[in-house]
């Protein structure tokens, strides 16, 4: 496996809880905790709670959907990889939509990457797209600047919640400013939500015996502090939202130890056991959370699925052009629209529209 970065300061493995002999399961504990069940494979996201933690959370497993989106483009690799991470990303954060709607994130920057867009169409579907400039990405590999947070450079990402046709938008806007997705999502729940939030993110590519190619994979967690108590689980927001400010933030205030036992167990994540194949995300919740408990929740399926149509782009064309604009976008009398998601040609006559008007 190729992964998309080994971060060197973060808590390793070794510091978790080991599992012993003394750590079995009976039957009625694995029913009550939701693991009397066959394991759940990739393309699927599996919701759990840490009760004694007063957390929950989401795992998500991507394999043949994320590696569709990704080679259909043959997005150079340090682009693939940033777009990986914001699909896993749309997949965690969207999979939590209780209604027919759509989540849609996109980032627009000035760095070689300076376009992605990901959309979750609930309750399953994924696509994603990413525009990057090909000679600022050769000068940012020459001078070794392929971090995803590099190849994004400054400036903002939206998050967005459709909830369909005559419903209000609700929408979360985001600065980036050389930081990676995981610290954008952190930032963004804080701000936005207020809500302590945790995102843990990895993409691999992955080759077996037999392979004419490498194939993309992908895997993440998100954990969130919620306690019912209505104890206060956040400081109050400073002026400048930054809570890492000294002197803006709240220096009285002391997280959750449940919290901060979450996100410790949490940190000892390593990028191989998130996309690793063999590593089921019910194994994986219960190799970091058995000394605490944890209980898992039905996997929910995940699929590549675009939702453009031939009917939805002769209505566009229809509706927000003129007939002149429509003559002058043929070429040799017929007007080709590829979307730039699942890369399909639609074509029309341009004289159509006058027929159908």
């Amino acid at each position: 496996m190729v992964f998309s970065r080994c971060p060197k300061d973060r808590p390793t493995e070794s510091q978790r809880p080991k599992m012993t002999d003394k750590t079995t399961m009976t039957d009625n504990m694995m029913t009550s905790l939701g693991l009397d069940r066959p394991e759940s494979g990739d393309d699927t996201v599996v919701p759990f709670t840490l009760d004694k933690l007063d957390t929950r959370g989401r795992t998500v497993r991507l394999g043949d959907a994320l590696d569709t989106i990704l080679s259909r483009h043959n997005y150079p690799a340090p682009v693939a990889r940033l777009l990986g991470e914001a699909v896993v990303l749309a997949a965690l954060i969207g999979s939590s939509l209780k209604f027919a709607g759509k989540f849609i994130m996109q980032t627009q920057t000035d760095g070689p990457v300076n376009l992605i867009v990901v959309d979750f169409d609930a309750p399953d579907g994924l696509r994603g797209y990413a525009r990057f400039d090909h000679d600022m990405l050769v000068k940012a590999a020459e001078e070794g600047r392929t971090k995803p947070a590099e190849l994004l450079g400054k400036g903002h990402l939206a998050m967005t919640i459709d909830q369909g046709e005559h419903m209000e938008r609700y929408q979360g806007i985001v600065a980036l400013e050389g930081n990676s997705l995981e610290d954008v999502a952190h930032t963004y729940f804080m701000q936005s939500e207020q809500i302590p939030t945790q995102v843990r993110l990895a993409v691999a590519e992955f080759t077996q015996k037999g392979d004419h190619r490498p194939h993309w994979r992908a895997g993440g967690m998100l954990v969130q502090h919620l306690p019912e108590h209505g104890m206060s689980h956040i400081p109050d927001l400073p002026g400048d939202g930054d809570f890492s400010n000294p002197e803006t933030a709240d220096p009285h205030f002391e997280e959750d130890d449940g919290w901060n036992e979450a996100k410790a167990l949490m940190a000892t994540l390593d990028d191989l056991e998130l996309a690793d194949p063999e590593l089921s995300s019910e194994r994986l919740l219960f190799r970091l959370y058995h000394e605490t408990g944890v209980r898992v929740f039905p996997p929910m399926p995940v699929v590549e699925r675009c939702t453009c149509s031939a009917d939805r782009i002769e209505d566009m064309l229809s509706t927000s052009f003129t007939a002149e604009d429509r003559e002058e976008m043929a070429v040799d009398g017929e007007i080709e629209v590829v979307c730039e998601f699942c890369s399909t040609a639609y074509h029309f006559n341009p004289h159509q529209f006058d027929v159908k008007n």
